[in-house]
C-alpha cells in the first residue's frame, strides 16, 4: 500500500469546498457488533473487511467526509488497525476527506506521538483530522496543533459533547466566569485568527452535539467547522440545526452513523440514506 500525499491545501479550506460540492454531510464508520449481525456478517476480522469495503466503495466518491471510528477496528488488534489503515487510503484516493475520530489526548512527548499517527504524512493512518480531548488543558494539545498546521491537516477538539455526562466537566465554570466548554472555544478561535477568508473556514473545529438543545449562551462563531453528532439514531434531526447552532449553523458538518449505516448492507441503500440526509442539512443551512 502506498503511503498518502500530504494535502496541498489547509483542511478547512478543503472541508469548505467538500460541503458545497458534496453536500454538508459526515458518515461515521463505525462496526459496531450488533452492526455487524444486522448485515448478516461475523463479528470478525472477515466481517470487519467486508463492511468497511462495502462502506467505502459506497460513499467515499459521494459524501464529503468518511469519520472512521477507530475503537472499532482497534479491538480487532493489528490485523484491524490493518484494516484501518487500508479504509483511510482507499477513501481518500477517491477523494473523501477522512476524520479519524480517535479522541486522543495526552501531554508532551505522549501527544505528539499520537499527533504523529494521525497527522503525520509518513504513517499509514495519516488522516485528513483528528479529533482530540483537551480535558488535560488545551495547551497539552499543541502538537497535533502544530502538526496539523504544518500538514494542512485539521483538529476536531471535543468542546460540548452530545453525551450527558460531559456537562460535568464541560458546564464547569472556571476562575472569572467562563464554563471550560467556553474556555475551549475560544481557543479555537484564537487558532483559527486570519486563516478563515470569506465563504471558508479555518482548520480547527469543535465537537458540538446536535441533541443539546439551544445554546445562545455560548459563542460557536469560531472560524472553523462544527462537527456535530447526534444526528439520526441519538435522537437528533437536520431541521434541528438552526435551532441548535443559530448563525453558525452554515459551519456545522452534522455526522450521522447508524442513520446511515443501518440502512446497508446494500450500497444503494447507503447511497440513497446519505444523499437523504445531506440534502435535508443543506435545505436548513442555507
Amino acid at each position: 500500500m502506498t503511503t498518502p500525499h500530504p494535502a496541498t491545501e489547509p483542511f478547512g479550506v478543503r472541508l469548505r469546498r467538500a460541503m458545497d460540492t458534496r453536500g454538508p454531510l459526515c458518515v461515521g464508520i463505525d462496526p459496531h457488533a450488533s452492526l455487524l449481525t444486522d448485515w448478516g456478517l461475523t463479528d470478525d476480522i472477515a466481517g470487519l473487511e467486508r463492511f468497511t469495503r462495502t462502506v467505502v466503495e459506497a460513499l467515499a466518491e459521494r459524501v464529503a467526509v468518511l469519520k472512521p471510528q477507530s475503537a472499532f477496528f482497534e479491538r480487532f488488534g493489528s490485523r484491524g488497525v490493518a484494516v484501518l489503515e487500508r479504509a483511510v487510503a482507499e477513501a481518500r484516493a477517491a477523494g473523501a476527506l477522512v476524520l479519524m475520530d480517535a479522541k486522543r489526548g495526552d501531554i508532551g512527548s505522549t501527544m505528539a506521538a499520537y499527533a504523529a499517527t494521525y497527522l503525520d504524512p509518513a504513517s499509514p493512518l495519516f488522516s485528513d483530522a483528528v479529533t482530540v480531548s483537551p480535558y488535560l488543558g488545551f495547551g497539552s494539545l499543541r502538537p497535533a496543533l502544530d502538526l496539523a498546521r504544518e500538514h494542512g491537516s485539521g483538529v476536531f477538539v471535543l468542546a460540548l459533547t452530545s453525551n450527558p455526562e460531559g456537562a460535568e466537566v464541560q458546564h464547569a465554570v472556571r476562575p472569572g466566569g467562563a464554563t471550560v466548554a467556553a474556555t475551549v472555544l475560544d481557543h479555537l478561535r484564537a487558532e483559527n485568527a486570519g486563516a478563515a477568508g470569506e465563504g471558508t473556514l479555518g482548520s480547527f473545529g469543535a465537537v458540538v452535539g446536535a441533541t443539546l438543545g439551544e445554546l445562545s449562551s455560548y459563542d460557536l462563531s469560531i472560524g472553523g467547522p462544527l462537527l456535530a453528532p447526534g444526528i439520526g439514531a441519538q435522537g437528533a434531526t437536520p431541521a434541528d440545526l438552526p435551532g441548535v447552532f443559530g448563525a453558525a449553523v452554515r459551519d456545522v458538518l452534522p455526522s450521522v452513523s447508524r442513520g446511515v449505516l443501518r440502512h446497508g448492507p446494500g450500497p444503494a441503500g447507503l447511497v440513497s440514506a446519505a444523499e437523504r440526509f445531506a440534502e435535508e442539512v443543506r435545505a436548513v443551512a442555507g
